[in-house]
C-alpha cells in the first residue's frame, strides 16, 4: 500500500457477456459513486470493445483481454494492439493465467506480445500465475521469478505496465488465500523488481492480486503493504465490483468513529 501508486482495479468479463449484459453492468457502474482515487478498468471481449467504450463513463477505461505479437498479417482470430487502440481502448491484458494454462502460451510468446505492445504505446496488464501444483511442489518462487524475468526483458517503459499475480489454487476452488499469503507473494515480486530492474521501478510499479477477490475480502486485502489493486473475475459481472473499486474508500462507520470525541459528542 503506497500513496505514490494509484489503486487499480480491473474487472475482467472474460467470455461471459453479450450486449444486454454489458448494458446491465454499465447501468450499475454508471450509477455508483466510484472512488476517484482508484483507476478502474474493465476487460472486454474483442468483439465488444467499441460497444463497451461507447457506453461506459469516460473515467472507466476498457482493456482487451489479449493481443498478438505483430501489427497485422494472416493470423486469423487474432487482434493487434493497434486494433485495440483504434477501437478507443487503451489497455490490454497479456499472459492471463487462462492463456498460460488453457491455451498453453509460453513465457516466450507472452514476452513477444508484451514487447510488441510496448512499441505501440498501449498500456499493459501483464499477468503471472501460481498453480496448485507449483505450490504443492515448492516451486512457486522459481515459476514466478521465471515469468518475471521473461516479462522484464521485454519491457522498456514500466510506467505503462501493471503486474497482476493470480494464485490459481485460490481461484474458484473454495480455498481462499490468506492476507499473509498474498502479501508474501507480492513482496517477493517487488523485491525481485528491486534486485533485477531498479529501485524506481520497484517503488512505482503497481502489483495487483487475483484469486476470488470479492466484496467480503477486498477491504482487508486492500490494506496490504505491497498490494496496489485487484484483477477481478466473476465479481466483475455483479455490483460487487463497485465495492472492490471502493475498497480503500473509508466506510461511513469509520468516518463517524474518526470524528467522534471521547465524550461521545461529534467533533
Amino acid at each position: 500500500m503506497s500513496s505514490q501508486r494509484k489503486f487499480f482495479v480491473i474487472g475482467n468479463w472474460k467470455m461471459n457477456v453479450d450486449k444486454a449484459r454489458i448494458d446491465n453492468i454499465v447501468k450499475f457502474m454508471s450509477a455508483a459513486s466510484l472512488d476517484p482515487n482508484t483507476e478502474a478498468v474493465v476487460g472486454c471481449p474483442s468483439c465488444y470493445l467499441s460497444y463497451a467504450r461507447q457506453r461506459l463513463p469516460d473515467e472507466i477505461a476498457v482493456a482487451a483481454q489479449n493481443s498478438y505479437k505483430v501489427a497485422h498479417g494472416n493470423f486469423s482470430g487474432e487482434i493487434s494492439p493497434a486494433m485495440i487502440l483504434d477501437s478507443g481502448c487503451e489497455w490490454v491484458i497479456l499472459g492471463h493465467p487462462e492463456r498460460r494454462t488453457i491455451f498453453k502460451e509460453s513465457d516466450q510468446l507472452i514476452a513477444e506480445k508484451v514487447a510488441h505492445a510496448q512499441q505501440t504505446g498501449i498500456k499493459i496488464i501483464a499477468c503471472l500465475c501460481e498453480t496448485s501444483e507449483d505450490r504443492e511442489e515448492g516451486r512457486t518462487d522459481d515459476v514466478l521469478f521465471g515469468q518475471m524475468k521473461s516479462l522484464a526483458a521485454s519491457i522498456s517503459d514500466w510506467s505503462r505496465v501493471v503486474i497482476a499475480f493470480e494464485a490459481l489454487w485460490a481461484s474458484n476452488t473454495g480455498v481462499l488465500a490468506t492476507a499473509a499469503q498474498v502479501q508474501e507473494a507480492l513482496a517477493k515480486l517487488r523485491h525481485w523488481l528491486r534486485a533485477n530492474v531498479s529501485d524506481k521501478v520497484a517503488n512505482s510499479t503497481r502489483i495487483l492480486y487475483a484469486g476470488s477477490v470479492s466484496s467480503s475480502n477486498c477491504r482487508e486485502l486492500a490494506q496490504l503493504e505491497d498490494l496496489d489493486g485487484f484483477l477481478v473475475g466473476s465479481a466483475a459481472l455483479r455490483p460487487d465490483i463497485v465495492d472492490i473499486i471502493n475498497a480503500r474508500r473509508p466506510d461511513v462507520s469509520s468516518l463517524i468513529a474518526h470524528f467522534d470525541r471521547p465524550d461521545g459528542r461529534r467533533a
